[in-house]
């Protein structure tokens, strides 16, 4: 058993609280996986996620300052701006994974049943891992 007050126990505790300071909110990590498939405009994101421009907007007005997502204003007629992913976000490539992964089981679970679409080879993954 770990003491909870040893500095390695301390330091661990920091670095997941950290983490989840940047990350946390409903749409964080769904902005940065939608991104990871291509770059987008600000009213493209909102419609493919369902997330209102308000919400938005600060979402990734906070993504921008953790460095995870870039805009780019393009000089057109009208101002268009672009959001793409920095190399940085790429680093949450497991951690987006692993949550997708969990989510389905979650919901077997939960439910009793897969939602339609799942891939099964996610949840069956997960399951050798038991």
């Amino acid at each position: 058993m770990r003491d909870i007050h040893s500095p390695a126990c301390k330091s661990r505790q920091q670095a997941m609280r950290d983490t989840f300071d940047v990350i946390s909110g409903k749409w964080k990590l769904q902005i940065i996986s939608a991104l990871s498939e291509r770059t987008m405009r600000f009213n493209e994101l909102s419609r493919e996620l369902g997330v209102s421009p308000r919400i938005l907007s600060r979402e990734l007005k906070e993504l921008e300052i953790n460095k995870l997502v870039k805009r780019t204003v393009r000089d057109t007629r009208p101002v268009t701006v672009e959001y793409a992913p920095t190399p940085h976000s790429a680093t949450l490539a497991p951690l987006i994974e692993a949550a997708c992964d969990w989510g389905y089981l979650h919901y077997e679970k939960i439910a009793g049943t897969r939602r339609p679409h799942d891939p099964a080879e996610a949840i069956s993954a997960q399951r050798q891992d038991r």
